[in-house]
């Protein structure tokens, strides 16, 4: 636990330090790390829980938040998915803009089956996404996430570390912000309000 803190703190100071502000400037008043210009995040190409093929383009048009997690994790991911899911009903009639992706991390385990009945039952909307082990590496890669099995690997009652934020991409497709996890909901809100406005 202590090393993912660790690892997450890390990483979050590297998003910090990325860029400046981004097509709102400093004005732009977002309560999340602006990290508008980061050159990484650009390849997503995974099934989702339904068997279709998808990639970011497919979203186009509405703020998509991406968040890689793991269907057995006791605390992290159900607290961010339940912390998305009052987001969506913060927004109102906004949420039908905005698409919420799970990126599972634990490929062996978590079958399109599991994600199917996993990741909606936290609001129908949101949408699981796998792929076999070196694809969810290369996308994990990308996108700067570290994760990494603890306890009994050889079998499958192991835990999987790993980092804990979520991103953020505007309509237009660029990744915006990164979201440190535990953010209150209201503030999650807010600021997609800002990227559904074009700040």
């Amino acid at each position: 636990m202590l090393r993912r803190t660790i690892v997450t703190g890390l990483a979050l100071g590297l998003l910090a330090a990325c860029s400046p502000k981004g097509d709102g400037g400093p004005g732009a008043g977002f309560a999340s790390t602006d990290i508008t210009g980061a050159q990484y995040g650009q390849s997503l190409k995974l099934t989702d829980h339904t068997g279709t093929v998808r990639t970011l383009a497919d979203y186009k048009g509405k703020v998509v938040t991406i968040f890689f997690g793991y269907t057995q994790c006791p605390d992290v991911c159900p607290t961010n998915l339940v912390n998305m899911a009052e987001v969506m009903r913060q927004l109102g009639p906004d949420s039908d803009k905005v698409q919420v992706l799970f990126v599972t991390v634990d490929p062996e385990r978590d079958t399109q089956e599991l994600l199917a009945q996993y990741v909606p039952a936290f609001d129908a909307r949101f949408v699981g996404l796998f792929g076999d082990a070196a694809t969810t590496a290369a996308v994990a890669k990308d996108f700067k996430v570290f994760y990494q099995k603890q306890g009994d690997t050889s079998g499958k009652a192991y835990t999987v570390d790993h980092s804990t934020g979520t991103y953020v991409f505007d309509p237009q497709g660029r990744l915006r912000l990164y979201v440190k996890h535990g953010e209150k909901p209201e503030v999650v809100a807010g600021d997609i309000r800002k990227l559904l406005a074009g700040k």
